[in-house]
């Protein structure tokens, strides 16, 4: 009876099972499977952004790191793929196994191998190119684990080198952008355009989208139109973008006509649809009706008729819609399309016919004229016409405060230009905090270091609250600090 209890005992032991895992990576931009955005295309693709007050989307699009031969975009955000378990394993005994004894303890299963330590010594044997974009992994791997100062650390170095990547450190800018630094994932982008010599339209959008929300609105602009020249202003989100930006300046007529180009190359746009709706009921240009051979009569912007410009008042409460006739509004259509092309002589031509014909003042034509002029630095020619504005239609456009400011400050004029910035200041709030960093260097240019102060401490509050950092805005506060303890009481 015990050999045959034996006997059945050995036939029935099986060895433990091998158990193996195997952890899959994206691995970016290696092989012939990684793809690039060529410098120039017809169509960009369709791509998330940064989110304005009521944007629900990410802030950067991201793009696949290629090898030397770039030829189309691609999405690279960084992820880990969820360990797979391969197929357990299973072994014969060997005939010449011993029994297994309820003594005996069972293998301890091998731990397993830190991903994140694994990929930095990869790093270390990496050549140069995949060095950088192993680092940037790295870096993003370091961010999901919920460890975003050594996250942090990785991508300053890794933007610190002088390799040519443009589309790493393109990739580093978004990167920088998740990590709320703004100021390192600008200088990241700017990187990726001069190694492509200009030829960079994503990161031109990119780097506008960060511009935007930093309240750099002048800078975010000439972003957005440097994408759409590249594309041929065949880009739907770069148009989307800058109507964004139209529309926080107020000038929601500009707005709608870059979310309609939008929708026009991209149907599917549900952002750009979305602003439509949301904008309907802003501003509109509306074009009237004509009678054959009548001159067009002069109109005050801020009435919901036609009437004499003189009637106008700066106090009146501003009505939604301007109406204009169809030969001035095709002056203003044709001024604008120069005007974003850059045939700036041919803007201030169309915007001064429809000027002229609208009794010599119509609110949209006089202030974006204005910054054509600014742009050409001719101030003396962009002043008048902002002071219309600002007189008239200030409550309507308060951005025309801020380009007033600027042409007061180059003047020298610094007591008006801070009068001015005050007033965007306040009229904007919280929505661009950029307005109190020009009002604190126009009163510390005047020798007021605690108004400046004042200003920049406000500034900083701003901006920590909105979960963003500037390293150089510490150094701000400790050199007005140091101003203002030495004035004499």
């Amino acid at each position: 009876m015990k050999k045959a209890v034996i006997t059945l005992l050995v036939a029935g032991i099986i060895a433990p099972a091998a158990f193996s895992q195997s952890t899959s990576d994206t691995k970016q931009g290696t092989g012939s499977k990684a793809g690039s955005t060529s410098g120039t295309r017809n169509t960009a693709p369709k791509q998330q952004v940064a989110p304005a007050a009521d944007t629900p989307a990410k802030p950067v699009e991201p793009e696949k790191a290629a090898q030397p031969a770039e030829t189309k975009p691609a999405d690279t955000t960084i992820k880990t793929k969820a360990t797979e378990k391969t197929p357990e394993a299973t072994e014969s005994t060997p005939s010449n196994a011993k029994p297994v004894t309820t003594d005996e303890k069972k293998a301890e299963p091998e731990a397993l191998a830190d991903p994140i330590a694994e990929l930095r010594s990869t790093i270390e044997l990496a050549t140069d190119v995949e060095k950088l974009r192993l680092q940037l992994k790295l870096a993003d791997q370091l961010a999901e684990a919920g460890r975003q100062p050594e996250a942090m650390t990785e991508l300053i170095h890794a933007a610190a080198t002088d390799i040519f990547d443009p589309t790493s450190f393109y990739n580093i800018g978004n990167s920088f952008a998740r990590l709320g630094a703004p100021d390192a994932a600008i200088n990241s982008y700017r990187k990726a355009i001069d190694q492509r010599k200009g030829s960079y339209s994503r990161a031109y959008n990119n780097m506008g989208v960060i511009m935007l929300r930093s309240g750099r609105w002048d800078e975010a602009q000439a972003a957005f139109l440097s994408a759409l020249k590249l594309e041929s202003f065949h880009y739907a989100e770069a148009s989307y973008n800058l109507g964004r930006l139209y529309a926080a300046q107020g000038q929601n007529d500009l707005a709608t006509r870059e979310w309609r180009r939008a929708l026009a190359i991209d149907p599917g746009h549900s952002a750009a649809a979305e602003a439509l709706t949301r904008n309907a009921s802003g501003e509109r240009i509306e074009v009237e009706p004509e009678n054959v051979g009548s001159a067009p009569k002069p109109k005050a912007t801020s009435a919901p008729r036609p009437q004499p410009a003189n009637n106008a008042s700066a106090s009146a409460r501003p009505t939604k819609n301007l109406t204009i006739d169809p030969v001035s509004f095709d002056y203003l259509q044709r001024a604008r399309t120069s005007s974003e092309r850059g045939n700036n002589a041919d803007a201030i031509d169309n915007y001064r016919r429809l000027i002229g014909r609208q009794g010599g003042y119509f609110a949209p034509a006089n202030l974006e004229m204005s910054y054509v002029l600014i742009t050409l630095k001719r101030y003396d020619e962009a002043l008048p016409s902002l002071l219309q504005v600002v007189n008239r239609d200030g409550g309507r456009y308060p951005i025309s405060h801020y380009h007033l400011a600027r042409v007061y400050e180059i003047k020298g004029d610094l007591k008006q230009a801070e009068t001015e910035f005050t007033a965007a200041a306040t009229a904007y709030g919280s929505e661009n905090n950029q307005f109190l960093l020009d009002l604190s260097r126009v009163r510390e240019k005047q020798g007021n270091y605690k108004g400046a102060l004042e200003a920049m401490e406000q500034y900083v509050t701003q901006v920590q609250a909105k979960g963003l950092k500037y390293n150089w805005s510490d150094e701000r506060l400790s050199t007005l600090r140091q101003k203002v303890a030495a004035v004499p009481k």
